[in-house]
């Protein structure tokens, strides 16, 4: 039977120490047969136990080695939606403080080195200090989208929808605005916050379309699509909640392509862009729930007849 390995330590050190003459004697014994590479520390245990305290070092040894401190493994192979994973551009104090500061010198010199280290220097830092932003002029692009996110869920909580005169309703009050009023509402205030930096947009959508920065590109797209569904009230939960806010980001990217050349007063021209688009998507959500009423009751039919022909369904 294998003994605990606390166990063995203490019954081997008890022995060593009082039977020191008889340890002596047996060391000085050659043996005849071949010795075993074994480590001395657990020389002693079985093969198989063996074998589980070396995967258990090694184990500890990853947790070490890959954990922020290390008495935690941070080390986590599955999903849990209780313990979601941290977005991958979350910012430090320092690094949000130069980016804020950045964002100042967008409008004049775009999203560039230059407002990073001016920015960097009107918050008391170094030139050298843009070092710690690891993707340089990409980490001011994603800064700003998810900046602007921030400000359009706050002129929401203001009362944007009582408040904006985008509505052909004159009278109708936030609650009784339909979805994709609000969705219009929505998309058209976060056009309007790219006006100051609209000669500089193209800039950022050449770095959002690096092949290395599409991925956070795509999922800052997604994140905004989201919001606007959210905010506007929708509630879908089944397959349509992929579908409006796909539709939703094709609207929005295509609309932000148009308005950089877009020279017509109050952005009208992307405006009715936005406008078409979305009558076209509601288009086209109505005629794919018309094909989808038409199999359903199809479906029906051919069921009720096999059943009436005796056919077990």
């Amino acid at each position: 039977m294998v003994q605990p390995l606390f166990l063995s330590r203490c019954r081997i050190a008890a022995t060593r120490s009082s039977n020191k003459t008889i340890v002596n004697t047996l060391s000085s014994i050659k043996p005849t047969t071949t010795t075993t590479t074994t480590p001395p520390s657990y020389r002693h245990l079985a093969p198989q136990t063996r074998s589980l305290h070396r995967q258990s070092l090694h184990s500890r040894d990853l947790c070490i080695k890959h954990s922020t401190y290390p008495q935690q493994c941070s080390l986590r192979q599955y999903h849990s939606r209780y313990h979601p994973p941290l977005p991958l551009h979350e910012y430090t104090n320092s690094q949000t403080t130069i980016l804020s500061a950045a964002l100042e010198h967008v409008p004049e010199h775009g999203f560039t080195l230059q407002a990073l280290t001016l920015g960097a220097r009107d918050s008391g830092f170094l030139d050298v200090s843009v070092q710690l932003l690891p993707r340089g002029e990409f980490d001011l692009v994603l800064f700003w989208l998810a900046s602007r996110r921030g400000l359009l869920r706050g002129k929401v909580e203001d009362g944007l929808f009582s408040s904006s005169s985008e509505t052909d309703t004159k009278n109708a009050t936030a609650a009784e605005l339909p979805v994709d009023e609000k969705v219009k509402i929505l998309i058209l205030e976060r056009l309007r916050m790219n006006e100051k930096i609209k000669d500089q947009w193209q800039g950022a959508l050449a770095l959002m379309s690096i092949p290395s920065n599409i991925p956070l590109s795509l999922s800052e797209l997604h994140a905004l699509s989201s919001d606007i569904l959210t905010l506007a009230g929708d509630n879908s939960v089944d397959a349509s909640w992929y579908t409006k806010r796909l539709a939703v980001s094709a609207v929005y990217a295509s609309a932000e392509t148009v308005m950089t050349q877009d020279s017509s007063p109050d952005f009208s021209a992307t405006r009715a862009f936005v406008e078409r688009r979305i009558e076209d998507s509601k288009a086209i959500g109505d005629k794919v729930d018309g094909v989808k009423q038409c199999l359903g009751f199809l479906g029906t039919t051919v069921v009720g007849l096999g059943r009436s022909w005796g056919v077990k369904i």
